[in-house]
Order: structure tokens, then C-alpha cells, then sequence
């Protein structure tokens, strides 16, 4: 396996995905895959290389944590806006009813107050002309 390559170079060791390369003894070992991270008397975090060889395992944790996070920020924000967008298209979907039943009921009063102003007027108009006979 991955111990074939120790005290060579960190590129043949990480060509095999399963191997971990710790760059402080120049060993190549074969990834603890029963822990997530490997322990610190195996190789330290700063020291150890997997799956490239430019970044170390800390900062390869600290990056996918951060891109992991953002993640998780963005999909909270865009739930949020979702939820906000449906909730205000729910009142202002509410809101034209409510301003046509308005409407409705302000038009009715005005037909009325119009056909008991006809009344009256006709009914004025009744009795000026029996008054003066022209019925």
C-alpha cells in the first residue's frame, strides 16, 4: 500500500487517494479512516497532506468549513427571502379584496342616496304641477 512510498516525493504518495503524506518525517501512511482527523502522534494537522500536496490538513479543514458555512448562510438568506416574498404576495393578494369590497359598498350607498334624491325631486316636481293644475 502507501507505505512504498515513504521518503519519497508527496506527489507519488497522494496518487493513491487512500494515502496520507505527513511532510515533518516524510512518511506515507495509510489514511485512519475509522477517525475523521488523524491523530496528532500519527502525524499533526499542520504537517499532514491529503489529497494535495500544496495545502495542509488544517487549512484544508479551515477552508471547507468556510466554504461549508457560506453555504449554509446563503441557503438560510434565500429560505428567508422565500418565505418573506410568499408571506407579503399573500397580503397583497388580500388587500385588492378588501379595497373592491370598499369600493362595492361605497358605490351602493351613492345608488341609493341617487334614487332617493330622484324621489324626492320627483315627487317636488308632483306637486308643483298639481299645484298649478298642469297634471
Amino acid at each position: 500500500g502507501c507505505h512504498q512510498y515513504t521518503n519519497r516525493t508527496c506527489e507519488e504518495c497522494l496518487k493513491n487517494v487512500t494515502c496520507l503524506w505527513c511532510a515533518s518525517s516524510g512518511r506515507c501512511m495509510e489514511y485512519p479512516v475509522r477517525r475523521i482527523l488523524p491523530p496528532a502522534d500519527l502525524c499533526e494537522l499542520r504537517s499532514a497532506r491529503w489529497g494535495v500536496c500544496w495545502v495542509n490538513f488544517e487549512a484544508l479543514i479551515i477552508a471547507m468549513s468556510v466554504v461549508g458555512g457560506t453555504i449554509l448562510i446563503m441557503l438560510g438568506v434565500c429560505c428567508c427571502c422565500c418565505c418573506c416574498k410568499t408571506k407579503s404576495k399573500k397580503q397583497v393578494s388580500e388587500g385588492p379584496d378588501k379595497d373592491e369590497e370598499r369600493a362595492a359598498r361605497e358605490r351602493e350607498r351613492r345608488r341609493v342616496r341617487q334614487e332617493e334624491r330622484r324621489a324626492e325631486m320627483k315627487s317636488r316636481h308632483d306637486e308643483i304641477r298639481r299645484k298649478y293644475g298642469t297634471v
